[in-house]
């Protein structure tokens, strides 16, 4: 008995000095081996960057000089006679970036905790990327991760195969031929925002008014989803996009990039979490009791029937439904939304470019009415849209980790590393657009992107590769319909209460929203 005792002790010891000797090991290597190793095969590539600190990298660094930048921001006063289009908001957005960029080049390295990143804005490597169809570049983990209330694991999330069997579903529905058949629906969307605007001028005196326009494009965007791919109007899942605009400033609040939210910010997320995945369960079940009446398949119709063809667990089926569906909901309004405002702002300072719109409008559609056929007369509109997303493009970043050792140009990227690069500085660079990059110049894409600049590559306004936007048709569709309705209905001017101020809030929108003052437009 003793014996059998002492060999117990003798192996419980062994195993608690096993622990105390690995799990340090291990701790060490996650947080500091590893990155550490990853950093120094980049540098051999000659690649530098800001030296990180233990635990931290450069987060602290960050911080600071986000601060910094934040004060500076605090004290500069913004003027509403257009200059402020050219500043560069990057560098109070992202000041970090724009910091390191100057001191060590347009490819260098740094790390956030035990996260080491490769920042990539050099054209050439950027076209690499572009061209690559490779499945070792995905979405980063960490960052994904913060997002998964959001997005569950839909096709903005996931990576790998799964990834390539979401994108065969859903890129369908958003190719050309069948976003032309979504131009009528468009209109009708648009529709009430311009008896809203027609009706707010007419309770004014003098004929004109001033509205905010953030939320009445947000409505039209949300009505435009909703109709073309769930078969319902905005009305329906208005609780839905309320949700999960709420969920996405919560999720935003502490930053992106680093920070760490609270105790009861988790509580909050993971609340809003269930609350949108139970509203849109609900519309799919509504959906289901009705799939006898359509006329037609829509995109809901389509993931509902490969969620039973593939998936044998009720779970994994309705993870997988709920999932894509918030995936379209919040990327099919949010980015077209803002770049919507975005365009009326700069419309507001250019009234020369309503004046060009407002005239092939009339011309393209003699009755007012938008169609397939006279969407594609409308070159001045596609130039503002195009450079609007220049100079202020709603998405930031191309993200990716490289899930694999991968090759980009002259570049051997480790596996494990992420990737980054800043999409305005690209658009706003002097090198890349001549030295009118700050200028609001849609002419410059009179003859498409290849003309418009030295490397068309750096145009990416909707992400590089395989993992481009899928609803890139369908948003620029969607915005000439806008566009040329409003432009065609109303002139408008920047208002007084137009401040100016750039927010990333999983977009770059504007801060404090777009105030135009608007008259109705009378044809002579």
């Amino acid at each position: 008995m003793k014996i059998v005792s002492s060999l117990f002790l003798d192996f419980f010891l062994y195993v608690i000095l096993l622990v105390i000797t690995i799990v340090p090991l291990y701790f060490l290597n996650i947080l500091f081996v590893k990155p550490h190793m990853l950093r120094k095969k980049l540098e051999r590539q000659g690649i530098r960057g800001p030296e990180p600190s233990f635990l931290y990298g450069n987060v602290r660094e960050m911080q600071k000089i986000q601060a910094a930048a934040a004060d500076m921001k605090a004290h500069s006063r913004s003027n509403n006679n257009g200059d402020f289009v050219g500043d560069d908001y990057a560098c109070i957005l992202f000041p970090y970036f724009e910091q390191w960029r100057k001191q060590y080049g347009s490819i260098y390295t740094y790390s956030t905790g035990n996260k080491q990143h490769l920042y990539v804005n050099d054209p050439e490597l950027v076209k690499e990327m572009n061209q690559s169809i490779t499945l070792g570049l995905g979405k980063p983990s960490y960052i994904t991760k913060r997002l998964s209330p959001l997005l569950g694991n839909g096709i903005l999330r996931s990576n790998g195969h799964f990834w390539v069997h979401q994108r065969k579903i859903i890129a369908p529905e958003f190719f050309m031929d069948k976003v032309k058949g979504m131009v009528g629906l468009m209109s009708d969307s648009a529709e009430p925002l311009l008896k809203k605007w027609e009706a707010c001028i007419e309770s004014q005196d003098d004929k004109i008014a001033d509205v905010r326009v953030d939320d009445d494009l947000r409505a039209v965007s949300a009505d435009v989803i909703s109709r073309a791919c769930f078969g319902s109007s905005y009305t329906k899942g208005k609780e839905i996009f309320s949700k999960l605009r709420t969920l996405q400033k919560s999720i935003s609040s502490k930053g992106m990039l680093f920070g760490l939210p609270t105790f009861r910010e988790r509580k909050d997320v993971k609340s809003l979490e269930k609350e949108i995945d139970s509203l849109i369960w609900e519309a799919v079940c509504e959906r289901k009791c009705q799939e006898t009446t359509l006329l037609k398949k829509d995109l809901l119709q389509m993931i509902l029937e490969e969620a039973m063809d593939h998936f044998a667990s009720k779970d994994e089926s309705k993870n997988f439904i709920v999932d894509n569906c918030k995936n379209i909901y919040v990327a099919g309004h949010e980015s077209t939304s803002a770049a919507a405002s975005w365009c009326l702002m700069l419309l507001a300072l250019h009234p020369q470019w309503q004046t060009l719109i407002r005239n092939e409008m009339f011309e393209a559609c003699p009755n007012g009415s938008l169609d397939v056929d006279s969407l594609p007369k409308l070159k001045s509109v596609t130039m503002v849209i195009q450079e609007t997303m220049r100079l202020f493009p709603p998405a930031a970043f191309i993200s990716r980790e490289a899930l694999e050792r991968t090759k980009i140009g002259h570049v051997d990227v480790p596996k494990g590393v992420c990737i980054w690069s800043l999409i305005p500085t690209l658009h706003r660079d002097p090198e890349i657009w001549g030295p009118d990059a700050h200028i609001f110049r849609p002419e410059r894409f009179a003859n498409g992107v290849t003309k418009a600049c030295k490397f068309p590559q750096a145009y990416v306004p909707f992400g590089v590769g395989a993992r481009s936007c899928l609803g890139r048709n369908f948003a620029m569709a969607q915005l000439k319909v806008i566009l040329s309705l409003i432009t065609s209905n109303f002139t408008f001017s920047l208002s007084p209460n137009y401040q100016h101020s750039p927010a990333y809030r999983m977009v770059v929108q504007p801060g404090h929203g777009v105030n135009i003052i608007v008259q109705k437009f009378k044809k002579k």
